[in-house]
């Protein structure tokens, strides 16, 4: 199996250890055999010293200098949880280890060979790129302190240790970069087999599958050609995180989608056009039934990168039981056939299940619709009209009372109530029979609601939630929930008269903000609704209370 090529993709954040070790683990681990090194060649200087090990000038003070070094990193990685192990922390290995030769005799030194450890640990940990790089720098900083000392004396001995670095070396950052290849495409594996909460619904299933997998890639862009059961297209784009684009969805027309599925159904593609004279643009096919690579005319696929604005791409097409699809990653970087071939995997192993959950959606979309048609005629015949006696028989007691009675306007309150209910009740009846409505049925409960807490607390509610971001219905159903049981704690347990609440987005998140005065000007103890937290915790998100001298802030923020 060929490496990833993407070195941003590498370099971005530490990669996962083994399981069963931790970070710390592994880096207590390689700072450990850096002080064993240290020790080792300061035992080795003072043995062979005048019989195999030539001292310079300023050998006892690199060495120890060096040994003072690995111990602070020791001291530092075992005291400091999740210490910074990055690829500076190598180099500077390299540059000990070239004093180290420098200050020995040149070619003759018996140190050189421990610039392997700086190639082994980078490479293990870090990839193919990053150990390909410590290298060709070791090989450069062992000529260079070879030439310092000898010149051109021991020029064949310098040519083989030179030789020697860039083979082995070279050798141990491509396995590696396997393993560390290995672990990435584990760990992804891993984390699409897993897919997100199903109360988030399967758009943002297929979103979070599409991040996960451009930044693998370490891509620009990745577009989702899919056709949904009804059999229109959807066209769904994520892009890189750094060009701040927001996620996009759009309904093509099925001849507008015609040029994205110009390529051969079913085949994996590789598109590499870098458009220089001496690297022209190759394109390549995979075929599940033949097993092989076979090279295909470029022009096939430049229309493609040219919609898709890009130089080079792999595809893979979507193992769906209806319809077709295809799913495109984009990158700047140099794309190989691994990449395409990992890609169809990924895909093979998470659409399935994503169709699974479309399908159980749409199974009980279909249950919830015969289901409100029973609860509508139900709602009518068991709630409304026994509130139509109720208030039919208020209205004979408030005429039998007379206008000048004590509990008049009493009972024309209560009139009033029971004409709004019966109003109400019908209006939702007939909405929930026919499961349409103009705006998100989330916001219509929560208006309602809000006027309900205004009718018998008098607490008068304000709702903003002009940038609400539409949501499926399971994930709308628990944010009522969360607003209806925050509003229920500020009328049990404040005197406060007015609350707010606002819905909106942060930083692609699902913010809620439920806030109320406080009483007297004093800010209220600190306090946490469990209710409201064990709800925000199993849908994944953060719950914080701010109180301060005018409010109280209920912070809500679940992920989207």
């Amino acid at each position: 199996m060929s490496r990833i090529s993407a070195a941003g993709a590498h370099a971005a954040s530490p990669l996962p250890a083994k399981a069963g070790i931790t970070p710390d683990a592994e880096a207590w681990m390689v700072f450990g055999m850096r002080m064993l090194l240290a020790v080792s060649a300061l035992l080795t200087l003072y043995i062979g010293r005048g019989d195999l090990i030539a001292e310079g000038r300023w050998t006892w003070l690199v060495f120890f200098a060096y040994a003072v070094h690995s111990l602070v990193l020791l001291a530092v990685a075992r005291i400091r949880a999740g210490f910074w192990h990055g690829p500076a922390i190598y180099w500077a290995d390299i540059g000990w280890y070239g004093l180290m030769v420098f200050s020995t005799g040149g070619a003759a030194s018996p140190f050189f060979s421990f610039f392997f450890f700086a190639i082994l640990a980078a490479s293990f940990r870090r990839g193919f790129d990053d150990g390909a790089r410590l290298t060709l720098g070791a090989a450069v900083v062992v000529t260079v302190s070879v030439l310092g000392v000898q010149g051109l004396v021991s020029l064949q001995l310098l040519l083989l240790r030179a030789t020697f670095v860039l083979a082995l070396g070279y050798m141990i950052a491509w396995w590696g970069g396997l393993a560390v290849d290995q672990r990435r495409r584990l760990a992804l594996l891993r984390d699409v087999s897993r897919l997100s909460n199903p109360r988030f619904g399967v758009q943002h299933t297929l979103d979070s599958l599409m991040d996960k997998i451009l930044r693998f890639y370490g891509g620009t862009t990745c577009v989702l050609l899919m056709q949904d059961a009804g059999g229109s297209w959807m066209l769904n784009t994520v892009h890189h995180p750094s060009s701040a684009r927001p996620i996009g969805r759009n309904r093509m027309r099925e001849d507008a989608v015609q040029p994205l599925l110009a390529l051969e159904e079913g085949a994996t593609i590789l598109y590499r056009g870098l458009g220089r004279a001496l690297f022209p643009a190759r394109a390549a096919r995979f075929a599940a039934r033949e097993g092989v690579w076979n090279d295909i005319d470029p022009g096939v696929c430049e229309g493609i990168a040219d919609l898709l604005d890009t130089g080079s791409f792999i595809s893979a097409a979507l193992p769906l039981r209806k319809g077709a699809g295809r799913i495109f990653v984009t990158s700047e970087q140099r794309l190989r056939r691994a990449d395409a071939t990992f890609l169809s995997h990924i895909v093979q192993q998470a659409f399935p299940v994503i169709e699974t959950i479309d399908l159980l959606d749409r199974l009980a979309s279909e249950a919830a619709f015969r289901e409100r048609q029973t609860i509508a005629r139900d709602l009518h015949d068991n709630t409304i009209q026994p509130y139509i006696g109720l208030r039919h028989a208020v209205a004979a007691i408030r005429n039998g009372a007379g206008d000048g009675n004590a509990v008049t306007p009493e009972l024309d309150r209560l009139l009033d109530m029971c004409t709004e209910v019966i109003g109400d009740m019908r209006q939702f009846a007939h909405r929930f029979r026919n499961g349409r409505q103009e705006e998100p049925e989330l916001l219509i409960a929560l208006r309602r609601h809000a006027g309900k807490v205004r009718s018998f607390f008098d607490v008068d509610v304000t709702l903003e939630a002009r940038h609400a971001p539409v949501i499926s219905d399971r994930m709308a159903a628990e944010v009522f929930q969360v607003v209806s049981e925050g509003l229920s704690n500020i009328c049990k347990h404040t005197h406060a008269r007015s609350a707010h609440v606002r819905m909106g987005l942060d930083d692609g998140q699902l913010a809620i903000d439920i806030a109320n005065p406080v009483d007297g000007g004093a800010p209220c103890a600190a306090f946490l609704p469990l209710s409201i937290a064990e709800r925000v915790a199993a849908l994944g998100g953060q719950l914080a209370v701010e109180p301060s001298a005018y409010q109280t802030l209920l912070r809500v923020r679940l992920p989207l």
